[in-house]
């Protein structure tokens, strides 16, 4: 028996799969020099091996030298295939796509760790170790490049934390579930693997050891005061009976911080639903389908589906003009200038199609006073500021790499954009339209030995300011932690734990109480890989130092009894987190435009947030 079947058979054994013999999944390993990954809509095997999973991962292949690697499309959208992880040096790397639905093809020759990626949905994870059966242990490679070009020895902390990320993002199972008593534990191959040097460790020893396993889970718990309002979250990954897609959006009462509504929309089959914003009535819910290309609306209070809209691929955020109501979708998916689509207030119909002079916007930002418009443009590492006033592009900014997620001062003369691979975030000066500096996450940070010593956030995603400008709170996917930034200063102040995945933020208005008579406001932080909605307080008391930021409470995102739904929960309950929409929507410009209703539960600060 080879020495690659034995590992792969013992591996098997180590994680109690059941296989029948001579059913090995390894296509190599019977004679077929291709793999298949078929690029789907369905959480965790966005890249699924055809061939089946290899030690329980949908998403893994092993093979030899020479292989082919075929990319193939079964979702309603378009991706990239774009090499994120490769050994330093290999052969036909780094591998990059153009947005599609056909098929692409690389050969693999050097052994090593390869994990592929969409740039468009980047948690969307395929790896590939390529073997050399001559060495003992499946070859990850002497180092590893990523595709920002950061090389790294592959025992470096920064590769089996990408690794650890690799096993959670793809296998279901792994995902941590507040819903359950028992230890949050995650599965991991238990193969020998060839990693610097020649040295040979067992996979799942190195990631268990470094960073733990059968976690005790944090507590839930309601924060202490109320929140006004509701929070919209939208749990994408959470499947029902009636939708062959997956998704729901799910309201969180800010007074009893239970569960109110999951709204699936199965009429439609609604395909990923990944980010929301309001009308200035607070009475509509724009809902993007972010594997497809629709723009949903629906009724907040009633769930009612209303509209289905064609805007274009990969719809990703959504946010409306505070001065006209119009609304502004950026479609992540779109290789074109033209790639924010602007529709009538309401969403009655498209209007035009707005020359940002870049494509494949992600999470874009509004300015406070209806001129500027900040988009980050994933693939061409920039941002463009964009004025309505005389409707033209003011700037195109270099950022770091792979720019995902805008935040802006309520005064509109500071705007940040966070870069995912970078682990940067770009200040620009709105005014002078230019950047003003650079905030480094990973400065407290060593990538080799995995030291600490002070607040860390890797692969940033969402970044918002605070309504009144004294706090910015950024969610981190790869360290799974919170940062605190202060924007007077842009300094990273404060670092709070988060779950894995951790992906969005938005801040509601916090009910005025004793400690905090002014209300103040709670920053909401979701996660893709758990199934709790996290409440941070960056404020706790006021007073503008962000040294006291806490988390104020942990609610789970899984229907109760009372919790209004339109199709029967099925699986991955209350997973996904992504897009949160906070009603009413309290940042300066959008705030003063509510309907007094909303006005009479509001503190004046609230209504002044920079007077």
């Amino acid at each position: 028996m080879s020495k690659r079947v034995t590992v792969f058979v013992r591996s098997c054994l180590a994680i109690a799969i059941v296989m029948m013999t001579g059913s090995l999944v390894d296509q190599a390993r019977a004679g077929d020099p291709r793999i298949e990954f078929e690029l789907t809509d369905e959480p965790g095997a966005w890249f699924r091996n055809a061939a089946g999973p290899v030690a329980g991962f949908a998403s893994l292949a092993v093979a030899t030298p020479g292989t082919e690697v075929r990319f193939t499309g079964k979702s309603n959208t378009v991706h990239t295939r774009t090499s994120l992880i490769f050994p330093t040096g290999a052969i036909n790397m780094p591998f990059d796509t153009a947005p599609r639905k056909g098929s692409d093809e690389v050969v693999l020759h050097t052994p090593g760790l390869y994990v592929f990626t969409c740039k468009i949905h980047p948690y969307m994870f395929g790896a590939v170790i390529v073997d050399n059966p001559g060495t003992p242990g499946l070859d990850l490679g002497e180092s590893i490049t990523l595709v920002n070009g950061i090389t790294v020895p592959t025992s470096s902390d920064l590769a089996t934390r990408l690794l650890r990320t690799f096993f959670i993002a793809t296998h279901q199972a792994n995902w941590e579930d507040y819903s359950s008593s028992t230890p949050w534990h995650i599965t991991y191959p238990s193969v020998d693997v060839r990693i610097t040097g020649g040295a040979v460790a067992n996979l799942d020893a190195v990631l268990s050891a470094r960073y733990g396993n059968d976690l005790p889970k944090e507590a839930l718990f309601n924060p202490t005061t109320a929140a006004v309002g509701e929070v919209w979250v939208d749990t994408q990954f959470e499947k029902t009976a009636g939708k062959s897609k997956p998704g729901t959006a799910t309201a969180v009462s800010g007074q009893t911080w239970k569960p109110t509504r999951k709204v699936a929309l199965p009429q439609i089959n609604m395909n990923n639903p990944h980010n929301m914003w309001t009308d200035r009535n607070q009475n509509l819910i724009y809902q993007t389908q972010w594997f497809d290309s629709k723009l949903t609306v629906f009724n907040r209070t009633t769930g009612q589906f209303l509209n289905n809209i064609s805007v274009g691929e990969s719809p990703s955020h959504v946010m409306t003009r505070v001065d006209t109501d119009q609304l502004h979708v950026a479609l992540n998916g779109s290789p074109n200038n033209d790639s924010v689509v602007e529709l009538a207030p309401l969403a009655n119909g498209v209007q035009r199609r707005i020359n940002i002079g870049a494509g494949n916007p992600h999470a874009h930002w509004m300015g406070h006073d209806g001129k500027l418009m900040l988009t980050p443009n994933a693939f061409t590492a920039n941002s463009t500021q964009y004025n309505f006033a005389n409707n033209r592009i003011d700037a195109i900014r270099q950022t770091g790499n792979l720019p995902i997620a805008t935040g802006m001062t309520p005064d509109s003369k500071k705007a940040y954009v966070a870069s995912l691979l970078d682990s940067t975030i770009t200040v620009i000066d709105t005014a002078a339209q230019l950047p003003i500096g650079t905030i480094n996450l990973l400065a407290n940070y060593n990538a080799i030995t995995g030291a600490i010593s002070g607040p860390v956030g890797a692969l940033p995603i969402q970044t918002p300011v605070s309504p009144n400008g004294k706090s910015m709170v950024t969610a981190n996917t790869l360290t799974g932690t919170i940062t605190i930034i202060d924007p007077t200063t842009d300094t990273v102040v404060g670092m709070l734990g988060c779950d894995p995945g951790c992906h969005g933020v938005q801040y509601g208005a916090k009910a005025p109480s004793v400690e905090n008579p002014n209300g103040g406001y709670y920053a909401y932080v979701s996660s893709k890989f758990s199934n709790s909605l996290i409440v941070v307080d960056p404020d706790p008391n006021g007073d503008g130092i962000l040294t006291d930021a806490r988390i104020a409470g942990r609610i789970l995102l899984t229907a109760i009894g009372t919790t209004a739904t339109d199709d029967a929960i099925t699986g991955n309950r209350g997973m996904g987190g992504q897009g949160i929409l906070t009603i009413p929507v309290v940042y300066n410009g959008w705030v003063q435009n509510l309907p007094q209703s909303w006005k009479d539960q509001l503190a004046p600060s609230h209504l002044n947030p920079i007077p």
